[in-house]
Parts: structure tokens; C-alpha cells; sequence
């Protein structure tokens, strides 16, 4: 199979001054700037055309969209509307609900269902959009699936503490799931930590991570990108994102790996 070019994203839920964080992450070579979808964080559709609007190159996306909190339909018109606005650089990303989201559901006056009637949300939403890259962020068997059969990116939804092979684990599967069609997804990891200093949230919530810990990325910027590299040539992972609090730290290692 042949890899992936490596491209990096950032996600961020809000910013003191969006458009120049925008702005900030074009500047130093990050393919995309993506919004998780919480009620705590500005409004997924909302932010990513106002990013879109102040940069030329930048792709904005959602990471990723609840999928329950809305009907396919009008996913699919939000996100015609800002791929047709931005220039075709709108990426949707889909997922089955994040931990705790039945809250926001209760809040917004939506069903949350059950977990395979959120599969089935999922999938019903892939198909309702045309012409813009999906990426659909999963972890098991059920989502993994639709993944497969309709994602472009495949983002592995695993805890930040866990082991390469775990996610190789999940990779088998996934390949398995998509047949002649795995080389052609893109795989993605996100990345809780980057740097010398790991937060000490991180192993207060998750415990200490191990030196392979697929979700923290310690060190030098020599020694990331080493690591990038070795992890895109065994396990196929070229997208890689990181919180907004980490841009600067983790730049070098973007303008080392991108587009390579």
C-alpha cells in the first residue's frame, strides 16, 4: 500500500481571537482546522465558515458532528452550503455521540436513541451528503463498518493512553471491514499531548501513558517526527491532529512531515 502524505490538523472549541487562530494555523502549514460539536463550544457550522472566510488554503471541518443531535437532511444542506461557500474546503467529519452527549441531546430537544440507532444516524448522514469529504470517527465493530464503506478518513477513536497495539488492532478490523477499499482511506489519529511536559490532566483521567502510547507524543520535535514516521510506515496513520494549545509547540514537526 502505498502511504498517505502526511497532513496535520488542529482542533479547538473556541479562541479568544478565532480568525487569528485561522489565520495562525494556515500560516504554519496545518491542512485543516477542525470544531468538536458540544454545547461548551462555539457552533460547528458557525465557526468553520467564519475560519474559512479569513484564510485561502485552510480546510475547516467539524470533529466531529454528533450525529443524533441532527436529521441527515439538514446535515446535508449545512455542509453543501459551506463546501459551495469556502471553495470546496469543508471536510464533514460524523461520529456516533461522544461520552456524555445525551445531555446536550436532552438540551436541544433531540432523541438521542440507542447506540445502534446512532450507528444507523451515522450512516443514514453519510449518505445524505454528496460531493464533500467524510470523515467518521470510530472504535467499534458496528461503527468501523460504516466507516469502511463510506468514509474518506477514518479517524480511531481510542483513549489517549492507548498502546499501538490496540490501534493496530483496530486497524486489522478495519481493514478486514473495507477490502480493496482500505488503501484508499485515509487514517487518522488524535493527539492529547505534544511535548516535553505531558498535562497532568492526562494521568489524572487516563493514567500515567506508556512510551507507546498512540495519544501522546513526548519529546523533542526530532523525536515526533520520528515517531510519525515509523507509526505512518507500520501502521498506515498520516493524519495526524493536535488541540489548538499545542500549534506552536507541534509547527516544527508540521513544517518538517507535511505534505511528505
Amino acid at each position: 500500500m502505498i502511504p498517505h502524505a502526511f497532513r496535520f490538523g488542529v482542533v479547538s472549541g473556541r479562541a479568544p481571537d478565532w480568525a487569528g487562530l485561522a489565520r495562525r494555523a494556515e500560516s504554519l502549514g496545518y491542512s485543516t482546522l477542525l470544531v468538536p460539536d458540544t454545547l461548551g463550544t462555539l457552533s460547528p457550522f458557525a465557526a468553520c465558515a467564519a475560519a474559512a472566510s479569513v484564510t485561502t488554503t485552510l480546510r475547516v471541518g467539524t470533529y466531529v458532528l454528533s450525529a443524533p443531535l441532527r436529521h441527515p437532511q439538514a446535515v446535508a444542506w449545512e455542509a453543501a452550503t459551506l463546501h459551495e461557500l469556502s471553495g470546496g474546503r469543508f471536510e464533514l467529519g460524523l461520529g456516533a455521540g461522544r461520552p456524555h452527549a445525551e445531555a446536550d441531546a436532552a438540551r436541544l430537544g433531540a432523541d438521542f436513541g440507542t447506540p445502534a440507532q446512532r450507528i444507523d444516524r451515522v450512516a443514514a448522514t453519510a449518505d445524505a451528503v454528496a460531493d464533500v469529504p467524510i470523515l467518521i470517527a470510530a472504535a467499534g465493530s458496528r461503527l468501523l463498518r460504516v466507516a469502511a464503506a463510506r468514509a474518506a478518513t477514518v479517524a480511531v477513536a481510542l483513549p489517549p493512553n492507548a498502546t499501538e497495539t490496540q490501534l493496530a488492532a483496530r486497524l486489522d478490523e478495519l481493514y478486514e471491514l473495507a477490502g480493496d477499499r482500505y488503501g484508499e482511506l485515509e487514517l487518522n489519529v488524535n493527539v492529547a499531548a505534544v511535548g516535553e511536559e505531558l498535562p497532568s490532566w492526562l494521568a489524572a483521567r487516563f493514567g500515567p501513558p506508556g512510551d507507546d502510547a498512540v495519544g501522546v507524543l513526548p519529546g523533542t520535535a526530532d523525536r515526533i517526527a520520528e515517531t510519525l514516521i515509523r507509526r505512518r510506515d507500520k501502521l498506515g496513520i498520516s493524519y495526524v491532529t493536535v488541540p489548538a494549545d499545542r500549534l506552536d509547540a507541534f509547527a516544527p514537526v508540521v513544517e518538517r512531515l507535511a505534505g511528505t
